[in-house]
């Protein structure tokens, strides 16, 4: 019976864990996690709305790991011993003949005053303090921004900032009270949202401004103060910041001879393998891929190379060469709490279509077919 272990529960973990039980019956899969639960992170853009609350998207894994017979391991990674044949956590080691770190990223907190920004996507507690927030002000200035790694172009998560953005604006509209607010976009580069596509952006710009949007644009950040945002190119009021800095690798990759990319990601090769390290596998979020540019850090593309290293890893026990390369596809619903604009890209084609209220019906339904395994 072959061992393998998946580090993480997140999107990348549970679709690796899916597909090899899938595969083999007789697998011996241990997870290990933090907290045996899944968080629904493309659904935390509904909670300041109310549309949604944290118990429709915080999913208790039992079910899960007990039908997909999986030996959950409570706690942290904190390194590997053995050439990756030992994980190294705070209650035990963990052994395998096989693993998958699905572990997701780190967001890069250096600049300063960063603590008085809100960053959406650390879960569920972020997007509760956004709702609170905008329920406790009568009035003020709103800023929302994303910014990258310098080192890692696509380790950065922006979609998600214009549906915070889009979804406030549409908010305090419902309320009535839209009047009462400014509201900033801002990002160091001179054409946010670019990964998406030039349609896409053009789209995004056009948004804003006939909602009123004002938005600073290609300026490097210097900061943030309680009640500002501070670029190189000048400075705004801002009572309430939502920012979403760029991405790097986990704490504990520090604790490793895992090669890194120069963003401080995993190195991945085309079939998620790591480079130098015997059956060991990367999925999602935790890293660095070859492929275009605009490869995204969503969701979709994490479930799509999850797939491939299960496959990839199974062949390898099995003594057959892994061959299973995955897709670089973007494919989102840019929400504002009413309506949704589709944006897919693939090597071979961008599609951009306008907001409309059923795609944001469609956003809805997929998070109810997506969830429903869990429950």
């Amino acid at each position: 019976m072959n061992r393998v272990t998946v580090i993480g529960s997140g999107f990348a973990a549970l679709t690796a864990v899916e597909r090899l039980r899938k595969a083999d019956a007789s697998l011996e899969i241990s997870l290990i996690a933090p907290r045996p639960e899944f968080v629904y992170l493309p659904g935390i853009i509904w909670i300041p709305s109310g549309i949604r609350r944290a118990e429709d998207l915080r999913i208790d894994l039992a079910h899960f790991f007990r039908t997909k017979r999986v030996k959950y391991h409570q706690g942290s990674a904190m390194g590997l011993e053995e050439g990756g044949r030992l994980v190294v956590t705070p209650e035990g080691k963990v052994r395998n003949d096989g693993l998958i770190i699905a572990s997701g990223g780190r967001f890069i907190k250096k600049l300063p005053g960063i603590e008085y920004a809100i960053t959406p996507c650390e879960g569920i507690p972020a997007a509760e303090r956004i709702r609170d927030r905008l329920n406790e002000m009568p009035e003020g200035n709103i800023a929302v921004g994303f910014a990258g790694n310098p080192n890692e172009p696509t380790a950065m998560r922006g979609g998600p900032m214009f549906e915070f953005l889009f979804g406030i604006d549409s908010l305090l509209r419902q309320q009535g009270r839209r009047s009462r607010f400014r509201i900033t976009f801002f990002s160091p580069a001179p054409q946010p949202g670019n990964r998406l596509g030039p349609k896409a952006v053009a789209g995004l710009l056009r948004e804003m401004k006939r909602r009123g949007i004002e938005s600073h644009l290609g300026h490097k950040l210097k900061g943030f103060t309680q009640s500002r945002v501070m670029t190189e190119g000048g400075e705004f009021d801002a009572d309430l910041i939502l920012f979403m800095p760029g991405m790097t690798g986990n704490q504990w990759f520090d604790n490793t001879e895992l090669p890194r990319s120069q963003g401080g990601l995993l190195k991945a090769d085309s079939l998620c393998r790591v480079p130098g390290w015997e059956r060991v596998y990367v999925a999602g979020d935790s890293g660095s891929y070859p492929g275009p540019d605009w490869m995204p850090k969503q969701a979709h593309m994490a479930d799509l190379q999850a797939g491939a290293a299960a496959a990839n890893l199974l062949a390898e026990l099995a003594g057959r060469e892994p061959e299973r390369t995955f897709k670089a596809e973007l494919l989102c619903i840019v929400d504002s709490n009413d309506k949704g604009m589709l944006v897919g890209r693939t090597e071979r084609f961008n599609l951009v279509l306008p907001a409309c209220r059923a795609f944001h019906w469609l956003k809805r339904g997929f998070e109810w077919w997506y969830l429903r395994r869990f429950r």
